[in-house]
């Protein structure tokens, strides 16, 4: 199973994406099917909304309305119409990677990656990087995958539509590695998985306890590699939550002595991934923000200085 690109005559300016669907792990509805299997196509649930009231989506050749129930065999048809320039968000990127079919950059917490506002990294992209001259180019630089808004780190970008329908394959067959930086609440040593589902969908994430130290407001703070088998919403910071270590900062999933001002302490600090074009094996990593470390530090000095 893979997204296939085809060009329609009858859309205008519209790109064609098609899905086979050849094999599932549990019963999904079409708009959860596609929030994991065209995140290249449409990254966020309010986008497949709109994509489904406009009636780009179609199941079996008739419009689908998202709540339709994907069987094994099924024919998943999407309409894509590319982005028109608008105004570009003057956010200097830092940028790890450009060539004429896709770029790698870093987003900084604070910034949703796309959707109707104008401080977005998609807006951001058009004056970060270049414009590719490939007969597939997209209109504008698009990402292919989510990150939180309040979550930092690497961002997979594509330039050519070929490149976007490659990286969403990889993306779909998991055979994209990312592996994120997290601060945790509580003392969690060692390695393991959290299993759960989220929205009635099958997640795991793979852990690694790195470092732990002292910490007056939460007794020890845990330095967490995570890495995420599967992509869905909020995953790390949901999973983290359920093991009873909460990402800190984290006030949507914890409510308790939460750190105010400082952010999200989730960073997507490595990935790597074939690349779409050239099929050549390419890995990125980032060192943490140094906000990371400065917590630590400060944690460790005020509980030394109040347990003397």
């Amino acid at each position: 199973m893979g997204l296939e690109f085809h060009k329609s005559a009858y859309f205008c300016a519209m790109s064609i994406w098609k899905i086979h669907v050849t094999k599932l792990s549990d019963s999904f509805r079409i708009i959860d099917y596609l929030l994991v299997h065209a995140c290249s196509v449409y990254p966020s649930r309010s986008s497949l909304k709109k994509a489904f009231k406009k009636e780009f989506i179609l199941l079996n050749g008739k419009v689908a309305q998202g709540g339709e129930w994907v069987r094994e065999g099924d024919f998943i048809e999407i309409k894509d119409k590319p982005p028109v320039a608008g105004k570009v968000f003057p956010l200097v990127l830092k940028v790890l990677y450009e060539d004429a079919f896709m770029a790698v950059v870093v987003k900084p917490s604070g910034y949703p990656v796309s959707g109707n506002y104008y401080k977005t990294i998609q807006n951001a992209l058009a004056y970060n990087l270049g414009l590719s001259d490939e007969d597939d180019a997209l209109v504008l630089p698009r990402p292919v995958h989510r990150l939180d808004k309040l979550t930092s780190g690497i961002l997979l970008i594509a330039k050519t539509r070929r490149a976007q329908q490659h990286l969403g394959i990889q993306f779909e067959n998991q055979t994209i590695t990312k592996k994120y930086t997290a601060l945790v609440k509580g003392k969690m040593l060692g390695k393991g998985s959290v299993e759960s589902a989220i929205d009635h969908q099958q997640a795991c994430t793979l852990y690694e306890s790195i470092r732990v130290e002292k910490s007056l407001s939460y007794e020890w703070i845990t330095w967490m590699d995570l890495v995420p088998k599967t992509g869905r919403t909020h995953q790390l910071r949901i999973h983290m939550s359920e093991s009873g270590h909460p990402i800190v900062g984290d006030d949507l999933y914890d409510t308790q002595n939460v750190l105010k001002g400082k952010g999200l302490f989730l960073c997507a600090r490595y990935v790597a991934f074939k690349h779409p074009v050239s099929s050549e094996l390419m890995s990125f990593e980032i060192p943490l923000p140094g906000k990371f470390e400065a917590l630590l530090a400060r944690e460790l000095r005020r509980w030394k200085k109040f347990n003397h």
